[in-house]
């Protein structure tokens, strides 16, 4: 089965990890919805343990999915089996756990062991294996004074390494360069995209895990929806969050729709689902790279292990997907 190392760090984790972010159920900024809808918790919890039979073992979240709610879910599943796994959760976004909003930035060294106490306690564990950075376009200068506490907090045994999530190559270049346990970037990615980012060049020089979040383009690489979908204002996907490109006003935004179209006959060659080709197209990318697919369910996590069995598309299968997506409009 497929493995990849977190950075340096010696971590071994599966080629796949669970996100678990829709698990966490509402959550809301000025903007509107954050999660994606109302979830069943007894459901997330076979969906996470069922990932962990199938040979999932990195589990990604972050405190303020479901304002603590996810991190909780997530520890209720694990309970028993907190030694196979690796866990990775985020800090950055203070937030109101009774009124599920986000009330503003915590990017202060003191911030840190603040959430990351408070982490450890909803996750019912000791440790954290990645303790990555949720503010993805905080300046350099103020990440830079994070990094010394961050280093504390891995020789105290409270993480293990940490990670920065942002779509910016100047911030992870920064950590890169400074950070002694500093493991993995975290960033938006899929064939979408049409090929390598200047993030995950930059985590192949400086070896580093590329975590990959939206690696099915918030749903629209499972091919559930078309022109006709509409989202309601209760998911993300329906919000007016403003880095919301994927989908406008709640129906999916048809440049992407006709992206889509253009490499499907690819990703689903060879007895692929189009999630799987979508998954598999990562990997054959970049052997850096660790795509965190959200699930929520059982089904979805089937489908998305299987991709594992599958392994990456062809170097071939590869530049064919960047030529169709050079040639779409």
């Amino acid at each position: 089965m497929m493995r990849r190392t977190l950075g340096n760090t010696g971590i071994d984790v599966s080629g796949i990890g669970m996100g678990c972010w829709a698990i966490g159920g509402p959550f809301f900024a000025e903007s509107g919805a954050c999660g994606w809808g109302a979830v069943d918790d007894e459901e997330s919890i076979r969906a996470v343990r069922r990932a962990l039979d199938l040979g999932v073992t990195f589990f990604d979240t972050a405190d303020v999915y479901g304002a603590g709610h996810s991190e909780r879910v997530l520890a209720q599943a694990l309970e028993g089996r907190r030694d196979e796994v690796v866990i990775a959760t985020k800090w950055g976004n203070r937030f109101d756990e009774n009124t599920k909003y986000i009330t503003g930035a915590g990017d202060t060294p003191e911030y840190v062991r603040e959430a990351v106490e408070a982490s450890l306690r909803r996750l019912g564990t000791d440790y954290i294996d990645l303790y990555q950075l949720h503010l993805g376009d905080l300046p350099v200068e103020k990440a830079a004074a994070l990094l010394a506490t961050l280093e504390d907090l891995v020789g105290e045994g409270k993480i293990r390494a940490y990670g920065w999530s942002t779509d910016l190559p100047d911030r992870a270049e920064a950590w890169g360069s400074d950070g002694e346990h500093f493991a993995s970037v975290q960033h938006d990615f899929s064939v979408m995209k049409g090929g390598k980012t200047d993030v995950v060049e930059l985590c192949e020089r400086l070896n580093l895990a590329c975590v990959n979040r939206g690696p099915l383009a918030m749903g629209l690489l499972t091919g559930k929806y078309d022109a006709q979908s509409r989202i309601g204002t209760d998911d993300v996907r329906g919000s007016a969050a403003p880095w919301m490109t994927l989908f406008e006003d709640g129906r999916p935004n048809p440049e992407y729709l006709a992206r889509l179209e253009a490499v499907r006959e690819v990703l689903t060659s060879e007895g692929h689902t189009l999630a799987q080709g979508a998954l598999g197209w990562i990997w054959g990318v970049s052997d850096v790279t660790v795509p965190i697919p959200g699930c929520r369910t059982v089904a979805q996590v089937e489908e998305n292990a299987g991709a594992l069995e599958k392994g990456p598309l062809t170097q071939a299968q590869v530049e064919e997907v960047s030529k169709l997506l050079a040639a779409t409009p």
